[in-house]
C-alpha cells in the first residue's frame, strides 16, 4: 500500500491530502488567521472506506511538523485536532 501527501495552499486556505494508492483517503484543512504566522486547522477528514487505519493521526502528525518546519503556531478548531493537542503535552509550544 502506498501513503502520499499533498500540500495545497492558495496564500489563505490550505490543505493536506492523504492517498491511498492514488485515492483521496483524507485532508486536514486550514486557513491562515491574520496574525502572522498563525494558522487555524478547521477540518479533519477520513473517507470512510478508509477509516479505521490511522489516517486522521497521520493527517494531524502531517499539519505539525510543517508547522514546526515554517514556525507556524496552530489554532486547532477541529475537535480531532483538539484532542490530539490535549493529550500530547508537547504540541504545548505551537498551540495558541
Amino acid at each position: 500500500m502506498t501513503i502520499r501527501f499533498e500540500h495545497e495552499d492558495n496564500g489563505n486556505e490550505g490543505r493536506f491530502v492523504l492517498y491511498e494508492a492514488e485515492q483521496a483517503a483524507g485532508e486536514i484543512t486550514y486557513q491562515w488567521a491574520q496574525e502572522p504566522r498563525r494558522m487555524v486547522i478547521d477540518h479533519t477528514g477520513v473517507d470512510a472506506a478508509f477509516g479505521g487505519k490511522g489516517y486522521g493521526k497521520l493527517l494531524v502528525q502531517k499539519a505539525i511538523a510543517f508547522a514546526r518546519a515554517e514556525q507556524v503556531l496552530i489554532q486547532p478548531l477541529c475537535s480531532f485536532v483538539v484532542a490530539a493537542f490535549d493529550r500530547d503535552d508537547s504540541l504545548s509550544d505551537l498551540r495558541y
